[in-house]
């Protein structure tokens, strides 16, 4: 059988992360009827710097009631002073993880995780338990680090990406072009996160489908991500969340097809390269193989 190399994500990730402002008790109280695998509790973009305080305690209020679904809270950048403030407020209530906009690169979230320690001794929860999931693309910069995260922090729970802040940093008037596409730039800063995320070893995660009327067209994008090696995607409105949750479901001819290669591999296990059906199956098939029984055991 093929050596299992670093490069093998042994963590999935959520298929949808929907992001909820956490000002609004309203939206967060629709949010537990949503079938979304992780919410995404927003201090950040979508509150008001007026409303950060009360946002900070309707989540904390939230995430000790107890839900379901994975509950993650994006903090404000870790270079201003409300993302001390955040965590200080939301640690009590020990979310699942944090999700780090604008990143510097892979020691932000160094640093994110030694805070986080802290925090977790402070208030009784078990050390290593908070997970960290970086924004990574959001500071041009950034880009230029995105290998530091195969040395990044244990805690370190996935990667995903943002063009709209990218694009305003460049000064850029879009990111898209006419039929909706990223253009070369944003493109790019997409694939450095899909590569980066595997040289780490973790999951990498699409980011927002904006036209949120449009389920037809994140369809096809969320099929196209998950062709290209994402795990999952973020969600910006509740109706995104079932079509998104379809996209990266594995079929059932898939399945049939990855239990065919394991059981190929587990019957030959000193052979490099096998036939199949006319094919050559190698590591990297055993490897995604792998990954489809994964993903189809953890929705079942």
């Amino acid at each position: 059988m093929p050596a299992v190399g670093p490069d093998v994500a042994e963590a999935g990730v959520s298929r949808s992360l929907l992001f909820v402002p956490a000002d609004s008790e309203k939206k967060l109280a629709k949010a537990r009827g949503v079938n979304a695998d992780a919410l995404i509790l927003d201090l950040e973009d979508s509150v008001a710097a007026s409303a950060k305080k009360a946002a900070r305690q309707i989540a904390r209020g939230f995430i000790a009631e107890g839900f379901a679904a994975e509950l993650w809270v994006r903090i404000n950048p870790l270079d201003t002073s409300d993302a001390l403030d955040d965590l200080r407020e939301i640690m009590p209530a020990a979310p699942f993880g944090i999700v780090l906009p604008k990143p510097r690169g892979a020691r932000d979230a160094n640093q994110l995780a030694k805070l986080l320690e802290v925090l977790e001794q402070e208030n009784n929860i078990p050390p290593g338990r908070t997970k960290i999931l970086p924004v990574a693309t959001e500071r041009p910069s950034a880009l230029f680090h995105m290998q530091d995260y195969a040395d990044a922090t244990p805690r370190l729970a996935g990667l995903t990406w943002g063009a709209e802040d990218l694009s305003a940093a460049v000064g850029a008037t879009a990111c898209r072009d006419t039929d909706g596409r990223w253009l070369a730039p944003y493109e790019l800063a997409r694939s450095l996160c899909l590569f980066a995320a595997s040289a780490a070893g973790v999951p990498a995660v699409d980011t927002v489908y904006t036209d949120f009327k449009d389920l037809e067209g994140l369809a096809h994008y969320a099929c196209n991500a998950r062709r290209d090696g994402f795990e999952g995607m973020l969600a910006i409105h509740p109706e995104q969340v079932d079509v998104i949750n379809e996209a990266f479901r594995p079929s059932a001819e898939e399945i049939a097809r990855a239990e065919r290669i394991v059981g190929l591999f587990a019957e030959n296990p000193d052979a490099g390269a096998l036939g199949m059906d006319g094919e050559m199956i190698d590591r990297p098939h055993w490897l995604q193989a792998k990954r489809i029984l994964k993903t189809a055991a953890r929705l079942n």
